[in-house]
């Protein structure tokens, strides 16, 4: 028999906003905790699987990217789109505190504090894509015009381009 995959907080507000997606189980690896990981044991396209950050500009505080899982996000793009003239990925150490979740297992859904939120505009290029459940070794597998419009985001151009990678 199926282990019953226990629903996350970020599958609830998803079940209460009455947005379908489904949650996908994959292996963890403590000393992998990369989208590549998570892509392979998914047998899927890695651009298809988003990495949740969260940033601090210099400015306006606190903000998260949503960007492909092979992608980094390009801190000068993100702090023009976040009305920053600078920003930094946050230190580790305060991922928890602040959002409620730990490297490896951070949503934009349902984070202590709503912050502003930008997804990396190829997300739209896909029907559904691959985000963070809320824990490690879980993935919600969802439509992404409906996460953008639920969590309040916006899609921008956030990366940095393929040759400066």
């Amino acid at each position: 028999m199926a282990k019953k995959i226990e629903k996350t907080n970020a599958a609830r507000l998803l079940d209460r906003a009455k947005i379908p997606y489904e949650l996908i189980p994959y292996e963890v690896d403590e000393n992998d905790l990369s989208a590549g990981h998570i892509a392979e044991q998914l047998g899927e396209d890695i651009n298809r699987v988003f990495k949740t950050l969260v940033l601090e500009g210099d400015r306006n505080g606190h903000f998260v990217c949503v960007v492909p899982g092979n992608a980094e996000v390009d801190l000068k793009k993100a702090a023009k789109v976040s009305g920053n003239k600078k920003a930094d990925l946050i230190p580790m150490k305060e991922l928890l505190p602040l959002t409620g979740y730990i490297r490896g297992g951070c949503t934009s859904i349902g984070m202590k504090k709503q912050f502003p939120t930008y997804f990396h505009s190829t997300a739209l290029n896909y029907d559904k894509i691959y985000v963070s459940a809320g824990q490690r070794g879980l993935q919600l597998f969802l439509n992404p015009q409906q996460l953008i419009d639920y969590v309040g985001a916006s899609a921008a151009d956030i990366i940095k381009d393929t040759d400066e990678q």
